[in-house]
């Protein structure tokens, strides 16, 4: 081999070491570049998601568990041989809170643990804000019910009515827990067969009529008074007389 070949094999050799050579630079600072570009981007896209709202879960029955405590524990004496069920609702899908570690349910200002209702939720770690979340109490216990379709102005017989377990709470009043309740007492709407009656759905029936012939008699500490007279006024067992 001559010595123009030798030196040519040379030069080939130094170049394509070269070009490895660069190759592989330009490589390594394409990583590099790309590497500090995503560490930059990291601690923002981290920053973001620190920052979005997320709203509050209210679907587990872990989230739950607190909440049916608390209102077990705020509930009022009740009668005797009932059960209470308590079912929580959710939040507006819509709502946007901040993360919390820990939140504390109150009573909001006159709730009453009765029927459809809602309590407080407040955050106590990590935010400030306070919601409300709505919950059902249902009481189940025995009532008086209707046993048959029952008229208004009619006076409910013993016939016509039954005891059953039934949920207090499922209309506005005050159910009826004892027979009793119903003497000298008719209807003022219609009830249907299997609803609960209750203390609203019922007038006093007059037990004297106006022009009727009455006796008052005022009794105190050490005397009795005793008139007699007419009645101004119909009216029944309770009800005031007119003055």
């Amino acid at each position: 081999m001559s010595v123009g070949q030798i030196t040519r094999s040379l030069l080939s050799a130094v170049q394509a070491l070269t070009l490895v050579g660069l190759g592989i630079a330009m490589t390594d600072t394409a990583r590099a570049q790309a590497t500090a570009s995503a560490v930059a981007a990291a601690p923002a896209a981290l920053l973001a998601s620190i920052q979005q709202p997320t709203p509050v879960q209210t679907s587990t029955p872990a989230a739950h568990d607190p909440v049916r405590e608390f209102v077990q524990r705020s509930l009022p004496a009740t009668q005797t041989n009932t059960r209470v069920d308590i079912t929580v609702g959710q939040l507006d899908p819509r709502l946007r809170l901040a993360p919390c570690s820990r939140v504390e349910p109150y009573l909001l200002p006159g709730t009453r643990l009765w029927g459809r209702t809602s309590i407080g939720v407040r955050c106590l770690e990590g935010a400030q804000w306070s919601v409300s979340l709505p919950i059902t109490v249902s009481v189940h216990g025995t009532a008086v019910v209707a046993a048959e379709p029952l008229a208004a102005g009619s006076a409910a017989a013993t016939a016509a009515i039954r005891l059953e377990e039934a949920d207090l709470t499922r209309e506005p009043g005050t159910p009826l827990t004892d027979p009793a309740q119903l003497v000298g007492r008719s209807l003022i709407r219609p009830i249907a067969a299997g609803q609960v009656i209750r203390l609203e759905h019922l007038r006093v029936q007059p037990s004297i009529a106006a022009g009727d012939p009455v006796r008052i008699e005022m009794v105190g500490k050490g005397f009795v008074v005793q008139a007699e007279g007419h009645a101004l006024a119909a009216g029944g067992e309770g009800q005031p007389g007119p003055h």
